[in-house]
C-alpha cells in the first residue's frame, strides 16, 4: 500500500491528469484550429500524468521504474515547452499546461517531476 510522500504524489498527479485532460479535451473539440499545438501538447501531458499516476499506484519495480522514465520525459517536456513559450511566444497563440514551467498550474508542472524523481530515486521498495 502506498502512504506518505507517495500518496501526496498519487493525488497530485491525479489533480493534473483531471485538469489537464478536461481542458485540452474543451479545447480540441471546440477550437482546435486557434492553437492545435498548444492543445495537442496539453494532451500529451495529461496521458503522461495519467500513465506516471498508474505507476505509481500499481507500486513494483517496473512500475517504479516506469514512473522514473516518465517522470523523467516530463520534466524534459516541461523545460522544452517552457523555455520555448518564452523565447517564441507567437507559437503559442493560447497557453499549454507546461507554457511558461507551468505558471498557469502554480509551477506544479515543474516541481511535480522533480519530487518524484526524488521519491522515486531516494525511497527503497518497503518505503512505497
Amino acid at each position: 500500500m502506498i502512504g506518505g510522500p507517495g500518496m501526496l504524489l498519487v493525488w497530485l498527479y491525479g489533480v493534473m491528469v483531471v485538469g489537464a485532460v478536461s481542458r485540452s479535451a474543451v479545447q480540441i473539440s471546440t477550437e482546435f484550429g486557434h492553437a492545435p499545438l498548444a492543445y495537442s501538447l496539453s494532451a500529451v501531458a495529461g496521458l503522461v500524468y495519467g500513465f506516471i499516476t498508474y505507476s505509481l499506484v500499481r507500486g513494483g519495480e517496473t512500475a517504479r521504474k516506469a514512473a522514473l522514465v516518465c517522470c523523467a520525459a516530463e520534466l524534459l517536456g516541461v523545460l522544452v515547452v517552457g523555455t520555448w513559450t518564452l523565447v517564441e511566444p507567437s507559437a503559442f497563440p493560447d497557453a499549454t499546461v507546461w507554457s511558461d514551467y507551468g505558471m498557469g498550474y502554480l509551477f506544479i508542472p515543474v516541481l511535480l517531476p522533480l519530487s518524484a524523481v526524488y521519491w522515486l530515486r531516494k525511497g527503497s521498495a518497503g518505503d512505497r
